[in-house]
């Protein structure tokens, strides 16, 4: 266990109104005293903030003007004491406070280590460690409802408990065969095991189901805006996003590379690409260009392929719905204000049952329906973050398919009478799959990759 005392800048760096230095471990509060003028900070109450002054003991000049938090452990979020230090807000000020701690044998802090010390001494799980990140990097207010929940341990509670019925049914059967007192006793054992586990299995798919949409609202919906030059692509992705990201002209091929940007639509984030137009083109920067929006199209969960409802259909455009079959996508009809060229019949034959939304970017007109039309091919219409329990990491939804797996092959071996001791491999698996989630059975340098991940300050 750490005993050391670490600090960081917990606030980001930069110009502001207020800059956090924090420290955690025992020599946090005798460290802020020695250097704080103003109350005896080893006096006051915990969970109590002061006004005073650090002074720099190299030449007893007040290096800035702050207010100390104190929180006494073990009522903290790593469970030692730790201090929070305001300072101004410019980087002159909170680095010199920083350098000033450091002098008197503080070292910084490993990136997440705060949160890696709440884990190590029981403050939260792994899970809810993860979830944190997730909380700081939320693009949406339903990602961050899925966070917080995570964070309160919904996700560890159910996992726990569904640690401990396996438990609790590898140690039943256990007993019933070292320590018979029925003829039966295999066939109850088997009975018990093959309908815990089918149990256990149900809610783990359960999971799974809604992990897809959990892991968009982690990560967002890659989302290509694909089409031939000038049809109003970035015409969309100016719409959606709500502000001039993408050069809009008349000129075909204006854009020549893909433009990224992230987006909230009816609380999916969308990291939202605006494509080049895909043509035939001799410009080599230009050909460049659409060989990478061909790459995105590939690599997208969503793509918004956009008409221009004032030309013909053309062979490029037949070409493109060739490309996107098998996908997610949905037709965008534009310039719909303007005199119809396009053979509407033709476009819901090659669109073959996927969504076409008429819309008149430049009026601001089918902009709601084309809204709706994306939340409702992945979510089925109104995202619920309240009620279900959403898994949107990626290592879970790992963990969750090889615990499925493992009483997948458990309910194999026993229809196949396999001996009990051989079935109860498989389901311990399942349990320590499940605890890896959150952190009982995970290994110390997977722990140590996790949390390299995080801020350094956090």
């Amino acid at each position: 266990m750490e005993t050391d005392t670490i600090t960081a800048i917990s606030t980001p760096i930069g110009e502001g109104a207020i800059a956090i230095v924090r420290l955690s471990g025992p020599k946090a509060i005798p460290v802020t005293a020695g250097l704080f003028q103003g109350k005896n900070l080893l006096d006051v109450d915990s969970h109590t903030i002061h006004y005073g002054k650090i002074i720099d003991p190299a030449t007893n000049d007040v290096a800035e003007e702050v207010m100390v938090s104190v929180m006494r452990a073990p009522k903290t979020f790593t469970r030692e004491d730790i201090v929070e230090i305001n300072c101004h807000g410019g980087m002159v000020a909170v680095n010199r406070v920083l350098e000033i701690i450091l002098g008197e044998g503080v070292r910084i802090a490993e990136p997440g280590e705060f949160t890696k010390r709440a884990f190590l001494h029981g403050r939260i799980d792994l899970s809810q460690a993860e979830a944190v990140m997730d909380l700081i990097r939320s693009k949406t207010d339903k990602a961050m409802s899925v966070a917080l929940k995570q964070m309160d341990g919904r996700l560890s509670a159910l996992i726990g408990r569904l640690r401990q019925e396996l438990l609790e049914t590898v140690a039943h059967v256990e007993v019933n065969i070292d320590y018979p007192e029925y003829d039966d006793v295999e066939e109850m054992s088997n009975e018990m095991m093959r309908s815990k586990s089918k149990e256990v299995h149900a809610e783990i798919e359960e999971l799974l189901q809604v992990a897809k949409q959990g892991k968009i609202l982690r990560e967002g919906l890659g989302t290509a805006i694909i089409g031939r030059p000038n049809v109003g692509k970035s015409s969309l992705m100016n719409t959606l996003v709500q502000e001039n990201k993408a050069i809009v002209t008349e000129v075909p091929g204006t854009t020549r590379d893909t433009i990224e940007e992230y987006v909230n639509v009816r609380g999916v984030p969308l990291r939202l690409v605006d494509t080049a137009g895909i043509r035939e083109t001799e410009d080599i920067v230009e050909k460049i260009g659409v060989e990478r929006s061909r790459k995105v199209l590939k690599e997208s969960d969503l793509i918004l392929f956009v008409l221009n409802y004032n030309e013909e259909l053309t062979i490029e455009d037949e070409k493109l719905f060739a490309a996107v079959q098998g996908l997610d996508y949905i037709v965008i009809i534009n310039k719909s204000d303007l005199e119809p060229k396009l053979d509407m019949n033709k476009v819901n034959e090659l669109a073959d049952g996927k969504p076409v939304i008429s819309t008149s970017l430049i009026k601001e007109e089918g902009v709601d329906e084309m809204e709706s039309a994306i939340a409702k091919t992945f979510f089925a219409g109104e995202l619920d973050a309240g009620d279900l329990t959403y898994v949107s990491n990626i290592r879970h939804i790992q963990l969750l398919k090889q615990a499925k797996q493992a009483l997948e092959d458990a309910m194999v071996s026993l229809d196949m009478n396999m001996p009990l001791d051989i079935v109860q491999i498989d389901v311990t698996r399942t349990w320590e799959f499940l605890g890896e989630i959150i952190g009982d059975t995970a290994s110390d340098s997977l722990i140590d990759q996790l949390f390299s991940q995080f801020c350094l300050g956090k």
